[in-house]
């Protein structure tokens, strides 16, 4: 793959991936004939996960901040951390193995992008272990260290970046392949 494609280094999707997406903009997506239930599903999921970094994102600030105690910090950061890795993982998970496969059968002219999201979630993977090891690194420092809480948070804001950007591009593939051809097969 070529570098420039990396979620590292990509701001939007090549061109040659967007084909599907000049006939189905996002701006229409909702009020399409075609938009359904595993749609709506799927989009959600993904607000999820951006509302629990933006939790998490929150969560360093105020800590940062002393404007919440430690031990509500440790057990909120457990919380929604534990969540959005344990929902991440199993969500990639079912796309690679399953829905991307479909898809790409869908439509072969977006078979590269497919591959692209595939290749996403191993550098998502890389960046959710340093997330899990900071993680365990601020829980278990005492509570008047906020060296560790400053670093975690910005791995939290580069986990954010990333993965946003990840799921923009997700959506810009994935969505209109469904408003285009069904979800028959998922």
């Amino acid at each position: 793959m070529d570098e420039k494609l990396s979620l590292n280094y990509r701001t939007a999707l090549p061109d040659a991936l967007r084909v599907l997406l000049e006939d189905y903009p996002r701006t229409g997506w909702t009020q399409d004939a075609g938009y359904n239930g595993l749609i709506q599903f799927w989009l959600e999921r993904h607000m999820m996960f951006r509302d629990l970094l933006a939790r998490l994102n929150s969560l360093c600030e105020h800590r940062l901040g002393k404007e919440i105690a430690p031990e509500i910090f440790a057990s909120n950061l457990a919380q929604y951390g534990s969540l959005l890795v344990s929902e991440l993982h199993g969500h990639h998970t079912i796309e690679d193995h399953h829905y991307f496969p479909v898809l790409v059968s869908k439509d072969h002219r977006l078979a590269q992008g497919f591959e692209l999201l595939d290749s996403d979630h191993h550098l998502l993977d890389a960046h959710l272990q340093g997330f899990v090891d900071q993680a365990k690194t601020v829980l278990s420092q005492r509570a008047e260290h906020t060296n560790p809480i400053a670093a975690f948070h910005e791995t939290v804001e580069r986990l954010s970046d990333k993965l946003d950007r990840h799921l923009i591009d997700e959506e810009e593939l994935v969505v209109p392949v469904l408003l285009k051809y069904g979800a028959l097969g998922l």
